[in-house]
């Protein structure tokens, strides 16, 4: 019978290898679908009234700015002890429980028509954020520190970064956990960037919320996915943390 001890390290070294695995495909070349998928983002950016611009773009940036600097969001107590399986097991209970927390508010916002699936865009953004600072917490981080909250930040642009970006916003990322080429504070965060990506990124699948009918199940759905991409990400970039700090340790 295995030991405890022999069971976490066969899970730790299964995770690594995802890790690595995911690390790797963030540094592929845009493949065809990518470029057709941006070619198609760029034409429904030029058709889409200005107005749905303008509320998405203030949403993203005004919501994210106060979350980030808001203490009751990411000061979740840092989990400090405990292995990186049972921490993910943790993990994993907030992370269904958050995704089922964004379906159900897109299905609400599809079916209410465009003041509601306008709105939609800040409240998945507070929900998303949320589940990174807990996400954080679990791993042992505290979201107290400017250079915390940075890591969050971009986490969030790297799973919301196009194709072409990817390689760029992985290596912001991993400067990040190293505490290497950041902002002062946070205001200095480049949020129009951040919130460009990450609203060309959902623009695509969000808009179909406008439509009558459909706009609740497109909800649903879409939610859900964006949730699990998110926390994808955020459980691969954390681990890759967790490897590199015990290396160092």
């Amino acid at each position: 019978m295995m030991t405890a001890a022999e069971d976490d390290r066969q899970y730790e070294a299964r995770v690594l290898a995802e890790a690595e695995a995911w690390r790797e495909r963030q540094l592929r070349r845009p493949g065809l679908w990518d470029m057709a998928t941006r070619a198609t983002q760029d034409r429904i950016n030029r058709i889409i009234p200005e107005r749905v611009h303008q509320i998405v773009t203030s949403g993203v940036e005004l919501t994210t700015r106060g979350i980030m600097t808001g203490a009751d969001w990411t000061t979740a107590r840092p989990l400090l002890h405990g292995s990186l399986r049972k921490r993910e097991e943790l993990i994993q209970t907030r992370v269904d429980f958050y995704r089922t927390t964004a379906s159900v508010e897109g299905g609400v916002a599809g079916a209410g028509g465009f003041l509601l699936a306008a709105a939609d865009f800040p409240a998945l953004l507070a929900i998303k954020i949320k589940l990174l600072a807990e996400i954080g917490a679990l791993y042992g981080h505290s979201g107290k520190s400017l250079s915390e909250r940075l890591f969050l930040l971009r986490i969030f642009q790297m799973a919301f970064s196009s194709a072409r970006h990817r390689p760029e916003a992985l290596a912001a990322l991993e400067a990040a956990g190293k505490g290497l080429h950041q902002p002062e504070r946070i205001e200095d965060f480049d949020w129009r960037k951040f919130q460009l990506e990450y609203r060309d990124y959902i623009d695509l699948a969000k808009m179909a919320q406008l439509i009558p009918v459909i706009g609740a199940p497109v909800g649903v759905v879409v939610n859900w996915r964006l949730t699990t991409r998110l926390a994808t990400t955020a459980m691969n970039a954390y681990r890759l943390r967790w490897f590199e700090d015990e290396h160092l340790t």
